[in-house]
């Protein structure tokens, strides 16, 4: 079989993430609410989110960016309401925001088993993660993921064209043989459209609204949407097959 890269997101992708930031801001809204009982848990949500979104532009995908949106919620709803903003409740809230990356990683279903395999067919894996460097490694050495990936593993706090453009340069890929797979239609499957490799997009179950974006590019290579991991394998191998 012709040898493929082949680049993987890994939050949401190879293993779960976005449920751990619903389980912690469900519980930084349930706060909220008893201090602010006048407001909803759908207009903290709403708030959060919308300022969360706002210093994606500015920070990056950081770990502090996610905490301080907890605190710059509170404080919104402080001034809203003109109550006395109180150290202890801070620190909670804080302490909430750290919590999620803390929380040890789950995989997702037979995620060893299907990097295994397609190592073991010959092609060359790579991990192209967005965040910051302490937290992703923390989840990659969890996951231990270095069994595949090795040291082809680069995260970028801004996961866009760019930053893939610049690995895609940097490795002197075939393009024409390189794959781009993930969650995210904004950070996986735009940014490998817009670069010419092959994108195989797998939707999470529940989706953070930063990563829904519309596709309107024509693909140059394949562009398979695939109901899970396990189904990835297979697609690549029938491209290729169809290409000889």
């Amino acid at each position: 079989m012709q040898k493929q890269y082949i680049l993987f997101n890994l939050d949401d992708t190879l293993a779960h993430c976005n449920k751990y930031f619903h389980l912690v801001i469900n519980q930084f809204t349930q706060r909220m609410c008893e201090w602010f009982s006048t407001k909803t848990k759908q207009e903290i949500e709403q708030k959060q989110l919308e300022i969360d979104l706002a210093s994606i532009a500015q920070h990056g995908l950081t770990s502090e960016r996610f905490v301080e949106s907890l605190v710059d919620t509170y404080n919104y709803f402080l001034e809203q309401t003109g109550r006395t903003k109180e150290d202890r409740e801070l620190k909670i809230v804080k302490e909430i925001g750290k919590s999620v990356f803390e929380m040890k990683v789950e995989p997702y279903p037979q995620m060893n088993e299907i990097l295994q395999q397609l190592k073991e067919e010959g092609h060359e894996l790579y991990l192209h993660t967005g965040g910051d460097k302490n937290n992703q490694m923390r989840k990659i050495t969890q996951l231990e993921l270095g069994v595949y990936f090795e040291n082809r593993i680069f995260i970028s706090s801004h996961k866009d064209t760019g930053a893939l453009e610049e690995i895609l340069q940097k490795m002197n890929f075939d393009r024409s043989r390189t794959w781009m797979v993930g969650n995210s239609l904004r950070t996986d499957i735009l940014t490998g459209l817009e670069c010419g490799i092959h994108v195989i997009y797998i939707p999470a179950k529940t989706e953070w609204k930063y990563n829904e974006v519309k596709i309107d590019i024509k693909p140059q290579g394949a562009f398979y949407t695939l109901d899970s991991l396990d189904q990835v394998p297979k697609a690549i191998h029938e491209y290729i097959c169809q290409q000889a």
